[in-house]
């Protein structure tokens, strides 16, 4: 079975191994070094402890004085130098100390024969059994040459223990574990502490990316690395705003195509209603403004007037439903947006004036004009400025500003128009601008929807805005000629 490891435990495992490998190899090369220098130390003072019994008992052995030499050996002898044998020139024992006199395996003969040369040494580790337990012994042997003489005259060997040697190897073994350990501690956290850096990134990542397969392509990652990570990160953000940017045109698309399939179907339904309707009810009206123009007492010459109101309703909204259905071209012309206000306001001034609204203005000073259709452009604000005066009570307020606004890399004119009056439920905000929606029991639902097929027809947007307190707030982005 396959194991899987996340990234961080491969990081920490992969890291530990190397600091373990890498403090090994550093710790093995200290205590090989070590060794190396004891054991150099050890063997140069056992040849210098050798020399200097040569030294001392040189003359003795002129002399053949086995008494004087066997003082000078029992006398040297301790614990850490076992033995001290001197040979004769023929390499037969001459004076050994009493721990090793009856022990043929060290009192062996010399291992010089009598032709060595002056300097001559030999050296040799041995495990010998002294007393029922095992030592580990540094063997010496040196010549011993009489002034003057090129033949030797004697030798001298002596057992160096190593038990102390290998000792202080033991302790500093213990102390090179113990740094070893606290390394390959020290290893173990800075190896998670790093995998934990390296890692969170590539963990943001990833949920970045769980996120974006949800759909949410507002995410960004925020990592300030400047590493190949960090230029990760920010490319993975320019995608997700190219995503984001790509799926809102998409959605665009997608409105702006079902748009056009709801403007199919209304138009032909709209070319059937006028076929249908439109011909016979003309008939309707003219037999009846006939029969108007007779001679008729008042109540029958009311209920004809209310026919004739009657389909002068059907003909309104005949007339509204071809002009949202048509493609109409615009008749542009250079207008001040403020001008194609105060017509609107103008127009409504009799009815805003019969219900006691009172109209606030506010306008930028040098707003550049704009390239519309003026009617057009009059109709989007005589819709909006109609709603909101059957929406308000008497002594209602109407708010209507003009101002510039930054858009992307276009200047536009804001015209944000309020009122104080109900406003819009909150379940009813999505629908406004949808064509045959309407809360007034006698409207058709094609004003806003108008409204907005004008604007965006001049490459304009408009919106419901969120208002504070009571009222509704639409606003209205109109773009400005480039360079103005």
């Amino acid at each position: 079975m396959k194991i899987k490891l996340s990234i961080y435990k491969r990081l920490v495992f992969s890291i530990t191994f190397l600091v373990c490998v890498l403090f090994g190899a550093v710790l093995f090369v200290i205590q090989r070094r070590e060794v190396r220098i004891l054991f150099g130390e050890t063997r140069a003072r056992a040849v210098l402890i050798a020399q200097n019994l040569a030294d001392v008992n040189l003359q003795p052995l002129v002399r053949y004085d086995q008494e004087a030499i066997q003082n000078e050996v029992d006398k040297r002898v301790n614990e850490q130098l076992p033995y001290i044998i001197f040979y004769n020139r023929a390499g037969t024992p001459f004076v050994a100390n009493g721990l090793v006199r009856d022990d043929p395996e060290i009192l062996s003969r010399s291992h010089f024969a009598e032709d060595v040369r002056s300097g001559a040494q030999y050296v040799e580790v041995r495990r010998i059994r002294l007393q029922d337990r095992w030592l580990r012994i540094l063997e010496v042997e040196i010549p011993i040459f009489l002034p003057g003489n090129v033949l030797k005259w004697a030798s001298v060997k002596i057992g160096r223990s190593l038990e102390p040697m290998y000792r202080d190897i033991g302790e500093i073994q213990t102390v090179l574990a113990f740094i070893g350990l606290g390394g390959v501690l020290l290893g173990i956290l800075g190896a998670a502490f790093l995998a934990k850096r390296i890692t969170r990134p590539v963990r943001n990542l990833v949920e970045g990316t769980v996120r974006i397969s949800q759909g949410d392509f507002s995410h960004t990652i925020d990592i300030p690395a400047g590493d190949e990570i960090g230029d990760l990160a920010r490319s993975f953000n320019a995608m997700t705003a190219d995503l984001l940017q790509t799926r809102e045109r998409v959605d665009t698309a997608s409105r702006k195509l079902v748009q056009a399939e709801k403007l199919a179907s209304i138009g032909r339904l709209a070319a059937t209603i006028a076929h249908e309707i439109r011909n016979p009810l003309t008939s309707v009206k003219l037999n009846i403004q006939k029969v108007a123009e007779g001679s008729l007492d008042p109540a029958d010459r009311e209920h004809i007037g209310l026919s004739l109101e009657g389909i002068g309703e059907i003909e309104r909204f005949i007339k509204e439903l071809l002009n949202y259905t048509r493609a109409a071209e615009l008749n542009l012309e250079r207008f001040p947006l403020e001008q194609i206000v105060e017509e609107s306001l103008k127009t409504l001034s009799d009815s805003l004036g019969r219900k006691g609204i009172t109209v606030e203005k506010d306008y930028a000073p040098g707003l550049p004009p704009v390239l519309v259709d003026g009617d057009k452009m009059r109709q989007v604000f005589l819709n909006l400025l109609r709603n909101a005066e059957e929406a308000l009570p008497p002594g209602g307020c109407i708010s209507v500003c003009l101002d510039m606004a930054a858009s992307g890399d276009r200047k536009r004119i804001r015209v944000l128009l309020s009122d104080d009056g109900p406003g819009i439920p909150e379940k009813h905000r999505d629908s406004v601008f949808e064509p045959f929606f309407t809360t007034k029991p006698a409207g058709f639902g094609l004003g806003l929807a108008n409204a907005r097929k004008i604007v965006e027809q001049h490459n304009g947007s408009i919106r419901l805005a969120r208002k504070r307190g009571r009222g509704a707030s639409f606003v209205i982005l109109i773009p400005c000629e480039e360079g103005t």
